[in-house]
């Protein structure tokens, strides 16, 4: 009964909380290129791959950068592009489309209540002119 009562602490797991990033720098990736281009067989540059734990997709990368010349430049940024600050011209702009917008809207619920008028006014006038004609 007394084992029940005591509180236990789950045991401390081995994966981080949130995994990190693996990063290789210029020289890594060259060497791996060297030591896969001197593999005879393809079941040697698969033993290499499974060892340094990288995909031949990776391999395929670094390759087609080395050749064009951007492996020891700088790392692709991940991520949307950042976006300029917004300049006051088109600030303006848009400040200005949205005064538009808001007055082509109210342009148009005045049309209609003008249109809502002469209907009310015809009506009326037609009304007052049955009646007192008939009579």
């Amino acid at each position: 009964m007394e084992a029940l009562s005591t509180p236990t602490t789950p045991p401390p797991t081995e994966v981080p909380e949130r995994p990190v990033r693996r990063t290789f720098t210029a020289e890594y990736k060259r060497r791996i290129l060297r030591e896969a281009e001197a593999c005879k067989d393809p079941s040697a540059r698969g033993a290499l791959l499974r060892r340094e734990g990288l995909y031949a997709s990776r391999l395929s990368e670094w390759r087609k950068a080395r050749d064009s010349g951007e492996l020891g430049g700088p790392t692709k940024a991940r991520g949307p592009a950042p976006k300029p600050p917004p300049d006051a011209r088109d600030r303006r702009i848009s400040e200005l489309e949205r005064d538009k917008s808001q007055l082509e809207r109210r342009l148009r619920r005045t049309e209609a209540l003008l249109e809502l008028q002469k209907k009310v006014a015809l009506l009326l006038e037609t009304m007052s002119d049955g009646p007192s004609g008939s009579s």
